[in-house]
């Protein structure tokens, strides 16, 4: 049997108010997340139609909203939020989501990774 069909949107930028303390949730920051999503049925079957798949676009657009929806203290719970999203929203069977903060010194990014299925 073959695995289900992905669709992966890349360093997706997102807009929000996360930290532990007050002062950092304060300012808005610029998080990016990778987003995998794997839909039930098969590219092939899609006949070409956009109805027949996750529009990719109205995805980012509602992640960006959901985002700056309201402050959050972890990045763990934005990461959770955007999952139940994409599960109950959208036609994914299940999803991988890696969210990135530049918060540290001497770091590139911290980051979260959570996998989400129905």
């Amino acid at each position: 049997m073959n695995p289900p069909d992905e669709i992966h949107l890349s360093a997706l930028r997102l807009t929000t108010h996360v930290g532990v303390p007050e002062v950092e949730r304060a300012t808005s920051q610029v998080l990016e997340a990778d987003i995998v999503i794997r839909v039930a049925e098969r590219f092939e079957a899609m006949n070409d139609e956009i109805a027949a798949t996750t529009d990719y676009a109205v995805v980012a657009t509602r992640l960006q909203a959901l985002a700056a929806e309201r402050p959050r203290k972890l990045i763990e719970t934005l990461a959770a939020e955007m999952a139940a999203c994409l599960l109950a929203e959208f036609k994914a069977v299940d999803v991988t989501i890696e969210l990135r903060k530049r918060i540290l010194p001497d770091t590139e990014h911290v980051a979260v990774r959570l996998v989400r299925g129905i």
